[in-house]
């Protein structure tokens, strides 16, 4: 008995500066059946697109480090080659203004944390069927 070969793992950018909630968004989501790159700063971030092929799907904090997520999401933004991938802003950030910013900037959804576990996994998985 012969089994098909494996599909390979979608690659997922999480931008996350909380230890915390990068182990358990990496356990999520490799559980999940991808692939996880973490940048625990901004301006790791930054120079991990640049250098990086486009992942399926960005989750991205606002509150970090040396560049923040919305001037991130910006130069992500910027990279035609990112263009078309869905970036989903995980944040602690309820500010209606930073909300606003952040979808006119091109991210393609929000989410506060505290977040429920299924839901990012439920949103994730919607814009990685649209994706594909």
């Amino acid at each position: 008995m012969t089994t098909a070969p494996r599909a390979e793992k979608l690659t997922l950018f999480l931008v996350e500066d909380e230890e915390s909630t990068a182990i358990l968004l990496k356990f999520l989501l490799t559980r999940g059946g991808y692939t996880v790159v973490h940048a625990a700063d901004g301006q790791q971030a930054q120079t991990m697109s640049d250098q990086m092929p486009p992942p399926a799907l960005v989750l991205l904090d606002i509150m970090l480090p040396y560049l923040n997520g919305l001037q991130l999401l910006a130069h992500i933004r910027q990279k035609a080659e990112w263009q078309h991938v869905p970036i989903i802003m995980l944040t602690a950030d309820s500010n209606e203004r930073d909300i606003q910013q952040a979808l006119a900037t091109g991210a393609n959804d929000y989410m506060v944390k505290p977040f429920n576990p299924r839901e990012l996994t439920a949103r994730v998985q919607r814009f990685l069927k649209v994706a594909s």
